[in-house]
C-alpha cells in the first residue's frame, strides 16, 4: 500500500469514515480533467480516463471499463489495489460491493462536488437497509495531496460568428423554449462543453478539450455565467458578455448563489450531470425537474454552417494522416514516440490548428492491445520492419474536432493479424454504408460493425462509436453506437447533422491490437411512406492498408464498399499531396 493511501486511511479513521470514493471527475462530471482534479490518479497510479477508487481499511479497489483492463492491470501491478473489471462476469458493481461489504451504520465519504446527484443517490439507496450515511462536504483526498497542481484558470476566446452557425441569442431562445416545454422557470447547467457551445466561447482549462471551468444559470429572463476572473480579463471579452446581456459571476460563488437565489418556480437540472453538492444547494430552496440538458441535443445536431467548415478541416486533416502513412512506409520512425510526434507536427501545420483533440495513441505490436495506450520514455517501443502500428489521433481546429485511427503494416504480418484486420475493416465499412430509418439509436446499428467478429466468437470491450464535437470535446453525447445498455447513459436517436465515429477493433493481450476508425456525418436520405431514411457520409478519407486485406474474408459487396471508399480517398485527398505521395496513394487505393 502506498504512502498516499495510508495517509488517507489515517484521516478517514479520525473522521470516522469507513469507505471513501474517488471518481475520475472534476466539478462538472467531465470525462477528461485538468491536473488539479486528477486525485484518483495521484492515489492509485492508474492514468486512464475512467475509473473509481474505493478505499477502506480492509481493501482498496479500482473499478474501470473494458477500454482499460489491460492498462490498469499493468499500472496497478504491485500496488496492493484490487482491479475490478466492470461488466465482467462475477465482478460486482461499486454499489453491489458496498451493499455487501458495509456494516450497519457505516459512513461512506466522497467530495460531493465530483459525484453526480444520480450516482450519490444510487449509493444511498443501495446502502439504505444498513442505515449508511453519505458524507459529502469534505474533499479529504484532495486536501492531503502534497504539491497539488493549481487549478487551471486561463483566458477564454469568443468563437468567430462565421464558425458558429447560430448566435447566443438564438441558442438561448431554443433553450428557453425547451424549458417551457418541460415546465421549468430556471435551468442550471454545469456541463462544460454545453456551456461553451451555448455562449459561443472556448477555453483552455482542460488539455485537448477547449473548455473553461464554468457554470451557467438561465432563467426565462436572465442569464448568469460563472467564470474564473482570469477568463474575463480582456476588455473585449467583458464587452462581448455585456453586449449579449450575460451577467458574469465568480466561478467559486456558485454554491452561495444557488443557496440564496430568489426562486419563483421550478429548476431544470440533469441528475446525471449535476454534482450532488450543487443539487443540495438548489433543493434547499426550490423544486427541481430532472431531465436531459436541452443543450445536449441542440449541440449534437450541427448547423449547415458548421458542417461546411468541418468538411474543409476534415479533408486537410485526412491529407496529413495520408502524408504520415506515406512517410512511415518510405522513411519510417525509430520508435513509437518519434512516429507520433511526426504526425502531431504534420497536424500543427494545418491552418487554424488549435491543438490535439487527445494525446496521440501510437502503439506497436502488443502495445496496441491497450486501447488508450500512451507511449512515454519508460515504455517507448522500438519499431521494426514487421508487425502492425496502430495510431489513433485527432486535431482541434477553429471549425472542427477530428478523430481517426489506422492500423499500418510495417512489414511482414501473420495470417491471424491479416484475418482480424480484414474483419475489422469489413465491420467498419458495413456500418459506414448503412441506411436506416429515423428513430434508430446506435444500439440498432452496432451489430453491423460487430457481426464479422462475433461470427468468430471475438468481441471488443467498448462501444463502436461516440459523438464528436465541433471545436469541442472529442467525445460528445448524447448519441453513441454500442450494443449494450449502460445504466445512467442516454439512448439518443440519431439525427441529421450529428457526427459519430465508426471504430470496431480487436485487442489480444500481449499480442496485437487493431482498430480502424472513420468519423461519419448523419444525413437525410429518401423519405417515403415508410418514413425518413438516413445514411452516413464519411468525413475521414484515409486509405485502409491493403497489405493486410485478405479477400477470402470479404464478400463481393464488401470488396465493392472498400473499392468505392478508396476511390473517394484518392479523388478527395490527392490534390493535397506531392507527386510522389499521389503515386503512392494511387497504389494504396487500387481496386481489389
Amino acid at each position: 500500500m502506498n504512502k498516499q493511501i495510508q495517509q488517507l486511511l489515517h484521516v478517514m479513521q479520525e473522521k470516522k469514515i469507513d469507505y471513501y470514493l474517488i471518481p475520475t471527475s472534476d466539478f462538472h462530471n467531465s470525462e477528461y480533467v485538468g491536473d488539479y482534479f486528477k486525485v484518483r490518479e495521484y492515489y492509485s497510479g492508474f492514468t486512464g480516463s475512467n475509473g473509481t477508487l474505493v478505499i477502506s481499511q480492509q481493501e482498496t479497489g479500482l473499478w474501470t471499463d473494458g477500454r482499460y483492463f489491460i492498462q490498469a492491470k499493468k499500472e496497478l501491478a504491485g500496488s496492493g489495489i484490487t482491479l475490478f473489471c466492470m461488466g465482467e462476469k462475477g465482478v460486482p458493481s461499486i454499489t453491489e460491493y458496498l451493499s455487501e461489504h458495509t456494516k450497519e451504520g457505516d459512513v461512506i465519504g466522497c467530495d460531493g462536488r465530483v459525484c453526480s446527484k444520480k450516482y450519490a443517490e444510487r449509493l444511498i439507496e443501495a446502502c439504505k437497509p444498513k442505515n449508511i450515511r453519505l458524507s459529502y462536504t469534505e474533499d479529504l483526498a484532495g486536501e492531503l495531496w502534497e504539491k497539488r497542481p493549481k487549478r487551471s484558470a486561463n483566458e477564454i476566446m469568443v468563437l468567430p460568428k462565421a464558425y458558429t452557425g447560430a448566435s447566443v441569442e438564438e441558442k438561448l431562445l431554443a433553450v428557453r423554449e425547451k424549458m417551457k416545454e418541460i415546465g421549468a422557470d430556471c435551468f442550471f447547467l454545469s456541463k462544460l462543453d454545453d456551456i461553451m457551445w451555448l455562449f459561443n466561447i472556448r477555453g483552455n482549462d482542460v488539455e485537448c478539450n477547449p473548455v473553461a471551468l464554468s457554470y451557467a444559470f438561465v432563467t426565462l429572463q436572465e442569464t448568469y455565467l460563472f467564470l474564473q476572473k482570469e477568463a474575463v480579463q480582456k476588455d473585449e471579452i467583458s464587452s462581448y458578455f455585456k453586449e449579449h446581456q450575460i451577467i458574469i459571476k465568480d466561478y467559486d460563488s456558485v454554491f452561495v448563489f444557488l443557496e440564496n437565489f430568489s426562486y419563483t418556480g421550478t429548476v431544470l437540472l440533469d441528475e446525471y450531470e449535476i454534482s450532488y453538492r450543487a443539487f443540495q444547494s438548489i433543493e434547499k430552496n426550490a423544486k427541481t425537474i430532472s431531465s436531459q440538458n436541452p443543450t445536449e441535443y441542440l449541440k449534437a445536431v450541427k448547423t449547415e454552417q458548421e458542417i461546411e467548415k468541418m468538411k474543409e478541416y476534415y479533408l486537410l486533416d485526412s491529407a496529413a494522416v495520408c502524408k504520415f502513412i506515406y512517410w512511415m512506409k518510405h522513411t519510417g520512425a525509430e520508435d513509437e514516440m518519434t512516429a507520433g510526434a511526426y504526425l502531431d507536427k504534420l497536424r500543427a501545420s494545418i491552418k487554424d490548428f488549435m491543438g490535439l483533440s487527445f494525446q496521440t495513441i501510437c502503439a506497436y505490436r502488443e502495445n496496441a492491445a491497450m486501447m488508450h495506450y500512451e507511449a512515454n520514455e519508460e515504455n517507448n517501443k522500438k519499431l521494426e520492419k514487421s508487425g502492425m502500428l496502430l495510431i489513433d489521433s485527432g486535431g482541434q481546429y477553429l471549425g472542427a474536432t477530428t478523430d481517426v485511427t489506422r492500423t499500418i503494416c510495417l512489414g511482414e504480418t501473420t495470417e491471424e493479424e491479416k484475418k482480424y484486420f480484414t474483419l475489422v475493416a469489413v465491420g467498419m465499412l458495413r456500418l459506414m454504408n448503412a441506411r436506416f430509418l429515423e428513430g434508430c439509436t446506435g444500439r440498432n446499428l452496432d451489430i453491423l460493425a460487430r457481426l464479422p467478429l462475433w461470427e468468430c466468437d471475438v468481441d471488443y470491450k467498448c462501444g463502436t462509436g461516440h459523438g464528436v464535437g465541433c471545436f469541442l470535446n472529442v467525445h460528445e453525447g448524447p448519441h453513441n453506437i454500442r450494443w449494450k445498455y449502460i445504466e445512467g447513459t442516454l439512448e439518443a436517436v440519431l439525427k441529421d447533422g450529428m457526427l459519430v465515429t465508426d471504430e470496431p477493433g480487436v485487442y489480444f493481450e500481449n499480442r496485437f491490437g487493431i482498430r480502424t476508425e472513420n468519423v461519419l456525418l448523419v444525413r437525410k436520405g429518401t423519405e417515403n411512406k415508410d418514413g425518413q431514411f438516413l445514411y452516413f457520409e464519411p468525413l475521414t478519407f484515409v486509405p485502409i492498408d491493403l497489405m493486410a486485406i485478405v479477400t477470402d474474408y470479404m464478400n463481393e459487396d464488401d470488396r465493392m464498399k472498400l473499392n468505392h471508399y478508396h476511390n473517394q480517398v484518392y479523388e478527395k485527398v490527392s490534390p493535397y499531396l506531392t507527386e510522389e505521395e499521389r503515386m503512392w496513394l494511387k497504389e494504396e487505393t487500387r481496386q481489389i
